[in-house]
């Protein structure tokens, strides 16, 4: 995607449902309002069965597109840290979380169409080969028809790719990127985005130029499909409405991938 194509389009995406029993987190009724897919919890990093399907419903009427979101079975770390799992268990733990996916979003009406790993889980698919082919394994073991969404430029892109599966490349709008394209870790200063102009500012910059934007501002050219504004991230809602008001008003349409 460049800026000398006549149409550009992009998908905009939220991780939602990653509430757990009476506890909320995010305001998905309203980011449900403004992004084209939705990333649901699976219940083992955050999510149980009733936000599931709630979320899935509320995804439905609002015509949003639906992925599962599965990570480590670390509620109390909300998924962000590594727990070492063998691959072959990692890769049973995301066919069980796709599994309860499927469930609920099919009961839900909305089955799910793609899958996107979570947190630290997520992380380690940028340069570990076992921890990506093991999801990738996971997703195709399950339905080889389900999208894999992963880091734009990363390991897992080649991988899922290798396996036959359909990738989804993702950006994302509230995190800082490295010299080496990678996400600069939580715990380190500027990582995560706060400033709504200069994030939406930073999307149009990415998506017209077909590339990640590091913190020196270099360009890494790499292909994008959807840009992620997570939602517990604080004022994620408007700068999800910023990205998406900023992106249209330079005439790119948001639309889901599939």
């Amino acid at each position: 995607m460049n800026a000398s194509n006549k149409s550009l389009h992009i998908d905009l995406n939220s991780d939602m449902g990653e509430g757990f029993g009476a506890w909320r987190m995010g305001d998905d009724e309203a980011m449900l309002d403004i992004v084209s897919s939705a990333n649901v919890a699976c219940g083992l990093h955050a999510g149980d069965p009733e936000i599931m399907a709630k979320t899935f419903a509320s995804a439905k009427e609002r015509g949003v597109n639906v992925g599962a979101h599965p990570g480590f079975p670390d509620l109390w770390g909300f998924g962000r840290r590594i727990i070492p799992f063998t691959p072959g268990e990692i890769e049973r733990l995301v066919a069980y979380q796709i599994g309860a996916a499927q469930a609920l979003s099919t009961y839900a009406g909305n089955p799910i169409t793609y899958v996107k790993a979570h947190g630290a889980l997520g992380n380690l698919t940028q340069t570990h080969h076992d921890v990506a082919t093991a999801i990738a394994r996971a997703i195709k073991a399950v339905n080889p028809e389900l999208v894999c969404m992963t880091f734009a430029g990363a390991l897992m892109q080649q991988v899922a790719s290798d396996m036959g599966l359909r990738v989804c490349c993702e950006v994302f709008a509230d995190r800082a990127y490295d010299e080496e394209g990678h996400l600069v870790h939580r715990k380190k200063p500027g990582a995560v985005l706060h400033d709504v102009d200069e994030a939406a500012a930073r999307m149009l910059r990415m998506v017209q130029g077909a590339g990640i934007e590091t913190v020196s501002g270099r360009l890494l050219p790499v292909k994008i499909d959807t840009i992620c504004v997570h939602s517990d991230t604080p004022g994620a809602i408007q700068m999800a409405a910023e990205v998406r008001r900023v992106l249209e008003g330079a005439r790119v349409t948001i639309k889901s991938f599939v």
